[in-house]
């Protein structure tokens, strides 16, 4: 086993049930975060970026943060 592998593992034997769930979802998030692939914005995502960016105060999201993460299942 690698020096990486065990400190987490030792890590991971002393934290609190709450800790290792937490680490889990982290863990979880970043594999399916990194099997995502890359795509080209549309035009109209590049404008509703550009609008963000500016701080434009009619920008309004389509979808809440919460609602996000509940679409994918985060």
């Amino acid at each position: 086993m690698s020096n990486v592998k065990e400190r987490i593992l030792g890590a991971v034997t002393v934290m609190s049930d709450q800790d290792a769930e937490k680490l889990w979802e982290l863990i979880r998030v970043m594999f399916t975060l990194s099997n995502l692939e890359e795509a080209e914005p549309e035009e109209d995502e590049i404008a509703i970026m550009k609008s963000r960016q500016e701080g434009c105060p009619d920008y309004q999201p389509c979808i809440s943060q919460e609602e996000l993460w509940k679409e994918l299942g985060l």
